[in-house]
């Protein structure tokens, strides 16, 4: 009988190391994500004051979306993503507005468009956007780990036992991301 309650022990407690590696290994993974994107973004804005500079050249009547390019960059750039996440989302959302409108008034003025040095600015940025995108892609996977880990028994209650809160939350579209855009909008009149 003592052997069958001391393997009954060892049991419960293997199962509790168990839970308890699996959900540091998916918080881990979450804070990795979260540092990922923190790197692809460092890329992004150490690459628009470049881009921003050869495009001032050529567009005078875009000064005001460039300043506000710059001054979101600024806010961007200060925020700390894991200490807040909302606030950093809003910056990022409004930031990748302003530069969709920047790439679509590039598209007017065909001497920046064919400036060497700005279509290789431009091929570049395209990389590090499609690495954002990615890096996002696997920051919502962690969470979404971390989530159902912490949402479903038994680990929650293990991860409730520890303290492990989920308090990051999911990148998502924007409402104006989501809607057609008809490509005739974009031309000049």
């Amino acid at each position: 009988m003592s052997i069958l309650v001391f393997v009954l022990l060892i049991s419960v407690l293997f199962g509790f190391y168990a839970l308890y590696v699996s959900l540091m290994k998916k918080r881990n993974k979450l804070s990795e994500a979260s540092a990922d994107i923190d790197v692809q973004l460092k890329k992004r804005y150490d690459l628009l004051p470049n881009i921003l500079n050869i495009a001032a050249k050529f567009m005078d009547h875009e000064k005001d979306l460039l300043e506000k390019i710059v001054e979101l960059r600024t806010k961007a750039v200060s925020q700390n993503f894991s200490q807040h996440p909302q606030e950093r989302l809003m910056i990022e959302n409004e930031l990748e507005s302003n530069l969709k409108n920047f790439w679509i008034s590039v598209e007017n003025y065909p001497d920046l468009k064919s400036n060497q040095t700005m279509v290789q600015a431009m091929q570049t940025f395209s990389e590090v956007e499609e690495h954002i995108a990615a890096s996002r892609r696997f920051y919502n996977s962690a969470v979404a780990d971390l989530k159902n880990a912490v949402e479903i028994f038994p680990s929650s209650l293990v991860a409730s036992w520890l303290g492990i809160k989920l308090d990051m939350p999911f990148f998502k579209a924007q409402e104006f991301e989501k809607t057609r855009i008809d490509v005739k909008d974009y031309f000049r009149k």
